[in-house]
Parts: structure tokens; C-alpha cells; sequence
């Protein structure tokens, strides 16, 4: 989420910004709402959006299919762990107190300095499996959206675990961008990107939801992944099964165009098979602050696989919230069905199990694992903040104090170790979205610089916090 700018740095942020929140009035009107307390949970309700399985199954009998394994194993890009993995956007932090990371990965050159595409969204393999495994694989995959070119937002796929051959530190990585199918006047089957934020992904078996803001989610299949290169050789256009052409050489150009399919120059496309619509109307706005009723926004989304019976999906707002909006967003959580990975839906419409307003604004992420939330705040390129919540009394209420994290952390992804014997070590993964601008002060900090990567803490370490 790209928030403005302040004129400059100044230590101990937090406190400030904690106390501008804490002295903003609760007003005893209906249309405001104090902060922790029940929220309406019909507010998060879903109904199905329009049938997209024509399309789909068109684009499937036009382009072949890959799979995660196929992407991980034909990484075009590297990422960097270990002592190779330099960027630090963690620092001292602003008050000298950050939690440092105990794992972290960088993206290659391209990626950390690109203006284009900002890193929004975090998923894993651990919320789509109780295994935790895809195959033989552990992956990692993110979110960008294009800030500039109108391309929409792609993803990242990752395994943190399985290095390169020669390269310890070396981790294999690949694009595929969304898109979403529709026919064109000619009644021919085509997509165009996704025009979304991508502030928040989740991964559920074969089912990965993207948070569309105003909207709702859509619904994406990993084994729905089209390649429009199949015999890796970019410089010819290939033949598709239906005959026609298609052509990752042509940055411009996005579905299919005069009979030849085009992707923006990825190899791979991977389109909506679904969508969820809000059944309440939505009263907010692009803006950054919220409203206490009707739709919220969905700025954010995470897998709860803490009960292994009652899967659930955790959606939250952003909000920025100043004296005209005391909102500090909601979060709410909907029922998700194990046996087809799918949100649980009856007569086309998902009720949310519960909600509540959040105890503070500024909320980029959120995770919930056995009942503790975990909150990933930011402001500006200041150091963010991690939150701890648990509901007492009825009321969702802080737990423990602020923890200063990296500057500029976005959606969270709970590892949650069930795969291994007696647990595994937790993970609460993360990543950056601030790309480190020598030309900008703000992100020059040496206490806490800008930059992006993708991270984790040990869960254990962040509840030993007091």
C-alpha cells in the first residue's frame, strides 16, 4: 500500500502516531464504532460472481497448461538468502528496538528497483496444504501490481528451501501474470489484466484468492497456469492447440490480438476461474479512510489453519483513519470447506462466522493462528510496526506492546510447522514494498533504510516480545 509522504524522519514515530490515534474521539453515533468491538459479521458477507468456467475451459483447450512444480523448476530469475541477501529494511529500526528477521530473501537487481511493479501480497504453500508441501516443493508466492503500465498484477513463485545447484545461496524464481478471460466482438475467447491492488493473497489446496477492494475476491486455479512458450524459444512464435500463434516478445500487446496471444512478455498467464462478490453495499471509497458500516474493504487476506476442522479465511481493511474518519478498519472471517478448498458457500452466498473493529488503523497485513492476530501496520517509510490481538471480554484488545518491524511490511502468511512430528518451527512470513531511492532521504535512513524483500520471523520470537 503506498501511503504519502511525510517532509522527513523522526525517531520514536510510534509513540507519536499512537498518541494522534488514542486521542481521536469515540463518538456515541450509530455510524461510528469504538475500536476492538464486535462488528456486523453479515457486513462480510459473500455471494458468487459470474460463471467463468466457458472461458476458462476455451483458454485451456487454446494454450497448454504447467504447474507450480513447472514454474519453480524453470525459474528465469534469482533471489538471494544467506549472506548474500544483503538489503536490510529492517535496521536498528526508528526507536532502536527492531525485531530483526530470522530468515530473508532478496529479489534479483530488477525486481528490488523497479518503479513499475510494487510487492503487495503473501502466501505459502503451508496455507494451501497441512503437509506443507507442493509435490516435493515448499513454495513461497507473492503479489505485485503495476503502478504505472496498466499490466495489472503478477506473482512470484518461490521455494526458500531448495537452493541452486552451485549456488547455496541462490533461490530459482518466476512471473506468471493474472488475467481475466472474457470473449471478444469476434466471440473469440481472450483476457486482459487484472486491475487490482493485490494487497492480500491466500493459497487454499488448489485455490488462490486475491483481494479485489472494493469488490470482493477473485478466485484463481493453480492448475489453471497457461504457457504461451512451450518450447522456451522466445524468439519464435509458438503454435498453440488451436492453431493459432503466441507471442512473449511484444511488451505492449495482452491477450489475443489478430490471431496471435500475448501476455505483456510473461511466459505465463494464469486466469480468474471465479469471483466473490460483497452482498452489503460498499460505502468506502479509493480513499484511505473507512467507514464503520455496509462492505468493507478487502485490503487483506489470510489462511487460519489452527483448527483443522474449521479452515478459515481473515479478511481486513486498510484505513487511515483522522478526526472526520475515526474508523480503524475491520476484520472478519469466512468459512472455508476443506473437502474442495473452496469457500463455504450455501445457496451461493458465504456468512461470515464473526468480526470486529480493529484496535488500531494503518493495517497492511493480518494473520490468526490459535486465536492470537497478528497485525502488520506501516507508516510511510518509517519502520512499521508488528501488533498482537486476542479477543478478551467480547472485544478484540491488544496484546502485549508495539513491535518494530521493517519499514514499509504488507500481507502476512502464517507457516504453521503441523507437517512436522510433535510441531515445526512457526514462521510469520512477510514482505516489503518500498524499493530503496538513493534520490529520496526518506529511504536512506541508517537506522532503517527502504527495501524490498521477503521475510520471516519465528513465531516464538514475536510471542516472547512482552
Amino acid at each position: 500500500m503506498t501511503l504519502r509522504k511525510p517532509p522527513g524522519r523522526y525517531a520514536g514515530w510510534i509513540a507519536t502516531a499512537v498518541a494522534v490515534v488514542l486521542s481521536v474521539p469515540v463518538f456515541g453515533s450509530p455510524a461510528h464504532a469504538a475500536p476492538g468491538d464486535p462488528a456486523t459479521a453479515s457486513s462480510f458477507n459473500l455471494k458468487s460472481g459470474p460463471d467463468l468456467s466457458r472461458p476458462v475451459a476455451d483458454l485451456k483447450a487454446a494454450l497448454p497448461t504447467q504447474g507450480v512444480q513447472d514454474l519453480l523448476d524453470q525459474g528465469n530469475r534469482v533471489a538471494k538468502t544467506g549472506a548474500s541477501c544483503t538489503t536490510d529494511p529492517f535496521g536498528a529500526g526508528d526507536d532502536g528496538k527492531a525485531l530483526a528477521p530470522a530468515r530473508k530473501l532478496c529479489w534479483d537487481s530488477g525486481d528490488s528497483a523497479t518503479e513499475e511493479w510494487i510487492p503487495q501480497g503473501m502466501t505459502g504453500v503451508s496455507d494451501a496444504q497441512a503437509d506443507e508441501l507442493w509435490g516435493s516443493r515448499k513454495p513461497l508466492v507473492t503479489a505485485w501490481y503495476d503502478k504505472t503500465g496498466g499490466k495489472g498484477v503478477r506473482l512470484s513463485f518461490l521455494d526458500p528451501e531448495t537452493a541452486i545447484p552451485g549456488d547455496p545461496d541462490g533461490r530459482r524464481y518466476r512471473h506468471a501474470l493474472l488475467v481475466e478471460p472474457y470473449y471478444n466482438s469476434y466471440d473469440h475467447v481472450s483476457y486482459k489484466a487484472v486491475d487490482v491492488h493485490a494487497g492480500g493473497i491466500a493459497w487454499y489446496k488448489n485455490h488462490l484468492y486475491v483481494a479485489d477492494t472494493l469488490n470482493g475476491l477473485r478466485v484463481f486455479d493453480m492448475r489453471s497456469i497457461l504457457d504461451l512458450n512451450p518450447d522456451q524459444n522466445a524468439s519464435v512464435d509458438d503454435t498453440t492447440l488451436d492453431g493459432l500463434k503466441s507471442n512473449v516478445r511484444d511488451e505492449t500487446q495482452i491477450g489475443r490480438q489478430n490471431n496471435v496471444y500475448y501476455g505483456h512478455t510473461y511466459r505465463y498467464v494464469m486466469p480468474q476461474v471465479a469471483s466473490w462478490k460483497f452482498v452489503s453495499a460498499q460505502g468506502n471509497s479509493s480513499a484511505g479512510t473507512c467507514v464503520a458500516s455496509g462492505a468493507p474493504k478487502a485490503s487483506y487476506i489470510s489462511v487460519d489453519r489452527s483448527a483443522a476442522a474449521a479452515p478459515a479465511l481473515i479478511m481486513g481493511e486498510y484505513c487511515d483513519s483522522d478526526a472526520t474518519h475515526p474508523e480503524k478498519g475491520r476484520i472478519g472471517t469466512l468459512p472455508i470447506d476443506d473437502a474442495t478448498g473452496l469457500l463455504k458457500a450455501t445457496n451461493g452466498v458465504v456468512a461470515a462466522t464473526g468480526a470486529f473493529h480493529l484496535p488500531r488503523d494503518l493495517t497492511q497485513g493480518a494473520a490468526r493462528y490459535g486465536g492470537m492476530y497478528y497485525f502488520n501496520r506501516s507508516w510511510t517509510t518509517h519502520s512499521g510496526s508488528l501488533r498482537r490481538a486476542t479477543v478478551s471480554g467480547g472485544r478484540l484488545v491488544d496484546y502485549g506492546a508495539n513491535i518494530t518491524n521493517a519499514v514499509g511490511p504488507e500481507d502476512l502468511s502464517f507457516e504453521h510447522g503441523q507437517s512436522v512430528p510433535g510441531g515445526g518451527t512457526q514462521y510469520l512470513w512477510s514482505l516489503t514494498e518500498h524499493r530503496m531511492d538513493t534520490a529520496d532521504p526518506t529511504c536512506t535512513d541508517a537506522g532503517s533504510p527502504c527495501g524490498r524483500v521477503i521475510y520471516a520471523h519465528r513465531v516464538s520470537d514475536v510471542l516472547a516480545r512482552p
